[in-house]
């Protein structure tokens, strides 16, 4: 199986800090990779790295074997419009109603009206379970929901690949499990690759297929969750035992 986002070497300064050491990674085409690891050890650093938001110091990023650290803006962004980000608190645009926010990346595409690109968001929302809350403002809904619209607008380009930023954060557990559950269902439907940012233990046992462990600005660790939770190395298992906490 081939890799839909490949590493190598990958470093990231920022000031004086060393946030990624050498970063070496590979998603392979189809699967849910969780990172893990404290705060502040570059995991969302990472993300932004891959979606070309931040430039690398140095290193080496591959999405779909096409080198992107190099490209010019106009390839970047082709490179972009198959690789959905879904941000930690969702993203939305408070004047807009959640139908233009998840329509919002279609604006500008040749294919489509603004009329087909509303019904596509229409249908984008019905399928994350908020087809009732189109014309809503963001002001309007709660935590969970603006995570499920966000999740909505980063299927709009329909994409290769998913990016989450901490997708669980700040909600509460029940709601936790219903984004993990709707991430699981749409990674089903889709065969979506899909990397994500999390601290929720338990989201990443349900959803994910590998895990890896960020520490210290490098990988210590990867595999299944089981095998990362049957770790003896110190940091791992206080991780595990101590809930994934920040």
């Amino acid at each position: 199986m081939s890799d839909a986002v490949a590493t190598k070497d990958l470093h990231k300064t920022f000031g004086e800090q060393a946030v990624l050491k050498g970063i070496e990674l590979h998603v392979r085409e189809g699967e849910t990779f969780v990172l893990l690891g404290r705060s502040g050890t570059g995991k969302s650093v990472l993300l932004k790295l891959i979606v070309g938001l931040q430039k690398p110091d140095s290193g080496s990023i591959q999405v779909h074997d096409r080198e992107v650290t190099s490209l010019p803006v106009e390839e970047l962004n082709e490179v972009r419009r198959k690789i959905g980000f879904l941000f930690q608190e969702g993203a939305l645009y408070d004047s807009l109603t959640l139908g233009q926010n998840v329509a919002f990346p279609l604006r500008g595409q040749p294919r489509a009206n603004q009329k087909e690109q509303l019904a596509h968001a229409r249908d984008l929302l019905a399928q994350v379970g908020m087809e009732k809350d189109f014309d809503k403002l963001p002001s309007q809904i709660s935590g969970g929901m603006k995570k499920r619209a966000g999740l909505a607008r980063a299927l709009a380009m329909d994409p290769d690949i998913l990016l989450f930023d901490e997708p669980t954060a700040g909600l509460d557990p029940i709601t936790a499990q219903e984004i993990n559950e709707l991430i699981l269902k749409l990674h089903r439907e889709r065969n979506t690759t899909a990397i994500v940012v999390t601290h929720d233990l338990r989201g990443a046992q349900t959803i994910s297929d590998r895990v890896a462990m960020i520490h210290e600005g490098n990988i210590l660790i990867e595999g299944t969750y089981d095998e990362l939770k049957k770790s003896k190395e110190d940091f791992i298992a206080k991780f595990f035992r101590q809930g994934g906490g920040n």
